[in-house]
């Protein structure tokens, strides 16, 4: 089963490199590392469906509807209860090419459940990355104090400061 660390992975890999968005997942080669790094076994198909997962995740989780995507990837899909040596183990039925992408849904599943309202796009309209607030306040707001934090906070300042230093503000005219 894929966990946090391989969700946000997933979720953060389409960034915005130099102002320009990118799809690290658009590499075959990059994404087939991935899977294979996260037990999958390659391949066309689970590119595709390992895609629709993601885009169907990033969908949701910035206030789109799931659509399509989801239910794609989980329709047939069963856990099946099996005794074992340490009480009950719970076995996926889907096929091969899809229990990547699976893993992945029911990884952010689990973190929905675990961490209610924890996981959030960054709050830099201009990013494209998500973080999963583990501080005691929920009140982290961007992917990275060191980037987006700081860039927003000084575009804020210098646009008080501009405000502030307009000419006849606040004055009267006779």
């Amino acid at each position: 089963m894929l966990d946090d660390q391989a969700l946000m992975w997933a979720l953060n890999s389409t960034p915005v490199v130099d102002g320009r968005p990118r799809d690290l997942w658009d590499d075959d080669r990059e994404l087939e590392r991935w899977a294979r790094e996260h037990g999958g076994l390659g391949g066309d198909e689970e590119r595709r469906w390992l895609r629709t997962a993601r885009d169907a995740l990033q969908a949701v989780e910035t206030g789109g509807a799931a659509g399509p995507g989801l239910r794609q990837v989980l329709a047939g899909v069963r856990r099946v209860p099996e005794p074992g040596p340490s009480g009950v183990e719970w076995r996926l039925e889907v096929p091969p090419e899809r229990r990547l992408a699976v893993e992945l849904v029911l990884a952010w599943a689990d973190v929905k459940e675990r961490l209610p309202g924890r996981l959030r796009p960054c709050g830099n309209p201009e990013c494209r990355l998500f973080l999963l607030d583990r501080s005691r306040a929920n009140a982290a707001r961007w992917c990275s104090m060191k980037t987006c934090g700081n860039r927003l906070k000084a575009r804020r300042h210098q646009a008080r400061t501009r405000e502030n230093q307009r000419p006849g503000q606040g004055q009267r005219s006779e």
